[in-house]
């Protein structure tokens, strides 16, 4: 029993004591109209996702890559859509694990602009900070359950 008694902050410490790049699981991505589309790939602590495979959907055939890629060193990646093939265009980024995607909408050509495409952010890595806190206690108490239960004496019959 003894032993309990200090396994436990033992384990809490430990996990708070984490560096902060051990907790950056998610990825958020992020684009802006230029000549083209210019997509922003970052972790969730906001380090660039360097390197990072890219893949883009075109609207008209959602299940065949249309184009393939990599992020630069800052985490951008530029490509100029077929605006005969107006609809939403899915740009996926990966990374060792690691990744999201997001669907970007596209009009067809007017005689007014080139391309209409509304700004939008990537949604699935946007934790409040309620659910970080629920996930952070969550995962405490699955370590000290863990560590209770492999540190239990077994019974003498």
């Amino acid at each position: 029993m003894q032993k309990i008694k200090w396994l436990s902050p033992l384990l809490f410490l430990g996990i708070l004591c984490q560096p902060e790049e051990t907790l950056a699981h998610g990825a958020r991505i992020t684009y802006s109209e230029t000549r083209g589309i210019q997509i922003v790939a970052t972790y969730d602590q906001g380090n660039p996702m360097a390197n990072a495979q890219v893949v883009i959907y075109a609207p008209n055939d959602p299940a065949t890559p249309w184009l393939k890629g990599e992020t630069d060193s800052q985490g951008s990646f530029s490509f100029v859509p077929d605006v005969d093939q107006p609809g939403n265009w899915d740009v996926q980024v990966r990374q060792s694990g690691h990744g999201s995607i997001i669907s970007i909408p596209v009009a067809a050509e007017s005689s007014t602009s080139e391309t209409a495409i509304t700004p939008a952010t990537s949604a699935d890595s946007d934790y409040t900070l309620g659910q970080k806190m629920l996930m952070s206690v969550s995962a405490v108490w699955g370590f000290v359950g863990t560590a209770l239960f492999f540190s239990r004496q077994p019974r003498k019959s």
